[in-house]
């Protein structure tokens, strides 16, 4: 069994502890005061196990022992309404630390979906499916470079009677022992099984599990202090070697020049006085969806993708005007701050979920990644290839919570964006539009062209498909998005 060599009863004598300590704390701080220095990697420290097994004690030793100024702890007990109104994983992403920081997490990701299947909550499969998503996760977070270290802190089951009596019969602790320690104890083996089922399926290579058996408290916190200062040690000290060349085929376009951007009928025009009477129509059907009671229930994504000047800006114009400013949000993305450098890729888009009952739109999003940044080489083949899935996992659990995903790719020919372009630098008040990375990028058109077809190949799904809106003519492409938008809202709203 995988915790019998944490049941062994391993000791450290007081004398032996105080020798040790000073250097490990003095060599801790040290690594702590080099990787804030370097500021090239995140640390995220899991410390789980059971109750009684002292996660608290170690935790507020290891806040001791170095700077408060590069170290935060989370303690993701209950989630409050406003994180339930969200996927499970937002109220982690969001508390991710930053390159040069570390973050210690006393309650994790695996804290709920393991009470959840202890308590019945939850069937197997539905653990299984939640520990592969897992895996994926913190795969996605070392592949991004976080040095994560998972403890799992163990005792024995008369160890953690022991040690629970111990708590109850010092006034100075007898806070920490509640009657839901007692009644977990109680399910001891329940617990058990599961937590073994759990590290099993999640020790990975990248982020494997660490047991440490935790009756002993001078044993427990050298052996955690020890092996976390290694980890951070070995990653600072070890030169950096570049991403591992990928080896795999690359996308190529078809050879008969046949896509599906290629397959849209561009020409497909709306008379102005036709497109007043539909704008008036749909703007009057959205502003009621909107409005509905059984929208306080949704939370809506819009996602606007698509060639330069194809009316992203205008589209979404059209869209807002329609709607209570109270309840929706625009977020435009361009080149990545500093502190959005500072995280995984992905943190900057988990950060604007929108709560239910609000509409929020991406001007530009996460597909950055496989699009512009892999034309333009600002990450590596391995990177983009990678984004794929984690860009499928992260629409999944939207969906899966609830989230109604509507993306849009904006297309328009090739000559209709060079006549688009020509008229904003003829215009005035349309200056601000047009700058010389539009030209370079158009430049590359037949490249971005093949980055988009494989975009919408790899990532048009059943929870999430593109609408592709065929945009030189700027009334259908409104009134076709406007439409679109309409049709997903109500169809959410019927399933409530």
């Amino acid at each position: 069994m995988m915790f019998e060599s944490a049941e062994l009863g391993h000791k450290i004598d007081k004398a032996s502890y105080d020798q040790q300590v000073p250097a490990l704390r003095e060599a801790l701080l040290t690594a702590q005061m080099d990787l804030a220095a370097a500021g090239k990697y995140p640390v995220i420290v899991i410390v789980a196990g059971l109750d009684g097994a002292g996660r608290g004690e170690t935790v507020n030793l290891l806040n001791k022992w170095m700077d408060a100024r590069f170290i935060r702890t989370h303690g993701m007990g209950e989630p409050s309404a406003e994180e339930r109104e969200r996927p499970m994983m937002w109220r982690f992403w969001r508390v991710l630390p930053p390159k040069g920081r570390i973050g210690l997490f006393l309650g994790s990701w695996y804290t709920w979906p393991i009470l959840d299947r202890v308590a019945g909550r939850t069937k197997e499969a539905e653990l299984e499916q939640t520990l592969e998503q897992t895996r994926r996760f913190e795969k996605m977070l070392t592949d991004e470079g976080v040095i994560l270290v998972k403890f799992w802190l163990h005792l024995s089951k008369d160890k953690q009677k022991k040690r629970l009596k111990l708590l109850e019969e010092n006034p100075a602790t007898r806070w920490q022992v509640t009657d839901r320690d007692w009644k977990r104890y109680k399910q001891y083996d329940k617990f058990r099984a599961v937590h073994e089922q759990v590290i099993r399926q999640t020790s990975t290579a990248e982020a494997p599990w660490l047991i440490v058996e935790g009756h002993d408290p001078h044993y427990r916190v050298l052996t955690v202090g020890e092996i976390l200062l290694n980890a951070i040690r070995k990653r600072l000290d070890e030169p950096e070697t570049p991403p591992t060349e990928l080896h795999a085929p690359l996308p190529m376009p078809p050879i008969d020049n046949l896509d599906i951007l290629h397959t849209l009928d561009l020409t497909q025009t709306i008379p102005d006085e036709a497109f007043e009477a539909e704008l008036e129509k749909y703007h009057g059907k959205l502003a009621e969806l909107t409005r509905h009671r059984k929208f306080a229930n949704l939370s809506v994504i819009v996602v606007f993708e698509g060639n330069d000047a194809a009316g992203k800006g205008g589209a979404i114009r059209r869209i807002v005007s329609a709607l209570d400013a109270r309840y929706y949000e625009i977020i435009p993305i361009a080149a990545p701050s500093e502190e959005e450098r500072a995280q995984p890729y992905l943190w900057r888009f988990w950060r604007h979920i929108p709560g239910k009952g609000r509409l929020t739109i991406f001007d530009r999003s996460w597909y950055g990644r496989v699009l512009v940044e892999r034309v333009e080489g600002f990450c590596s083949k391995l990177h983009w290839m990678r984004a794929y899935n984690e860009i499928n996992d992260f629409e999944a659990q939207l969906t899966d919570n609830g989230v109604v995903l509507i993306k849009f790719w904006l297309a328009i020919s090739k000559d209709e964006q060079l006549t688009r372009f020509q008229a904003r630098e003829a215009t005035g008040f349309k200056h601000f539009k047009i700058t010389p990375e539009d030209w370079r990028n158009r430049e590359k058109w037949d490249e971005y062209e093949h980055a988009v077809c494989d975009m919408v190949d790899r990532t048009s799904c059943d929870n999430a498909p593109w609408t592709l809106v065929e945009a030189n003519d700027k009334n259908f492409a409104r009134i076709k998005i406007l439409k679109t938008l309409c049709k997903r809202i109500e169809k959410a709203m019927e399933m409530e």
